[in-house]
């Protein structure tokens, strides 16, 4: 009996230790939105972003080489070489 006095009292005196420990558990790393999460997610929009101006990059000189193949005759001569 006396183990749970001292068990009780060592909670009593650190209740706002541990409801600040317990808070920043569950944020940190059992939440739907933890900050784990976030990060990961953060990683992935910017690994997602680089790609969309990859791709953005290939369809402007696609565009451009189009457009130089509908006006020039010399750059479908050249291609037809190729």
């Amino acid at each position: 009996m006396s183990k749970l006095i001292n068990i009780w009292n060592y909670i009593r005196k650190r209740k706002y230790l541990i409801t600040v420990i317990a808070f920043s558990v569950i944020i940190g790393f059992l939440d739907e939105n933890s900050l784990i999460r976030r990060l990961s997610y953060e990683r992935e929009i910017s690994l997602l972003k680089e790609e969309i101006e990859k791709y953005r990059a290939d369809y402007e000189e696609n565009t451009r080489r189009l457009n130089e193949l509908s006006t020039n005759p010399e750059a479908i001569e050249q291609i037809a070489r190729e």
